[in-house]
């Protein structure tokens, strides 16, 4: 088996630190993006893979730096096997509170997911090998949760979400292959802080007794990497909230 080389944007901490340690562990090599280096040189440090890691600082949001993002990695490692869309902001407010302004700052991921995967697609083209693209999704684009007002956030992720099933099949002939993971509640330093109190009672909420952790999440984007017969599927991920268990009927303030 040849030596994946994964692209993990947002990969400082969170989703996108347990996908890049998924990766590393699993003998491949990984670019790790995030805007602040300082935060990534941290990461690389933890992560302890010097030989197959390497750090590319630079803000998606911009498409200018897509290009830039693919074409180190090249140099770095010779190819672009992955990526994994993970770069994200979040904000929990009232619909009425949002601003225009912040609603075009969540956008902007859009735009930079929508970049970067261009830009990827045409170096895996070039290479003329088989190909894989993960975007992280979350279950409030399909159900929306009382406790978490957040529509202006989820309508970037939406819009991930449907480029999946749109660019699956066009993508097809190329055996580049793209999909999504859709967490369910996973407290990571995107949330912000949760006491004690709270993640009990999210705990309680979930089918399967308890929120998801990053690796939870991690294992479900290794899975789709590999699944060489799996293309245009958005996986929920969510200890079964999005089946219609307790969590999305429990989770109202």
């Amino acid at each position: 088996m040849t030596t994946q080389t994964a692209i993990v944007t947002g990969g400082a901490s969170g989703l996108g630190y347990a996908i890049a340690e998924g990766f590393l562990n699993n003998g491949a090599n990984v670019t790790l993006n995030g805007r602040t280096l300082s935060k990534l040189e941290d990461a690389a440090q933890r992560l302890n893979h010097p030989d197959r890691i390497q750090i590319v600082a630079g803000d998606i949001t911009d498409p200018v730096f897509a290009p830039k993002l693919v074409a180190e990695t090249v140099a770095k490692f010779g190819k672009v096997d992955v990526l994994i869309n993970n770069a994200g902001i979040f904000a929990l407010k009232n619909f009425t509170d949002y601003t225009i302004e912040e609603l075009d700052k969540f956008l902007g991921y859009v735009r930079g997911t929508f970049a970067l995967t261009q830009e990827t697609v045409k170096q895996i083209r070039q290479q003329r090998n088989d190909g894989v693209i993960v975007n992280i999704s979350t279950i409030l684009a399909f159900n929306g949760i009382k406790a978490l007002p957040s529509v202006a956030p989820i309508m970037a992720k939406a819009a991930i979400t449907a480029m999946v099933k749109n660019l699956s099949v066009e993508l097809a002939a190329d055996n580049i292959r793209i999909n999504a993971v859709a967490p369910g509640i996973v407290p990571t330093p995107l949330y912000g802080e949760v006491s004690p109190e709270t993640l009990d009672y999210l705990n309680q909420q979930q089918p399967l007794g308890r929120v998801g952790t990053p690796k939870d999440i991690a294992d479900a984007v290794l899975y789709l990497a590999n699944a060489n017969w799996v293309t245009g599927v958005i996986l929920p991920v969510d200890g079964g909230v999005n089946a219609g268990g307790d969590g999305t009927s429990n989770l109202k303030q």
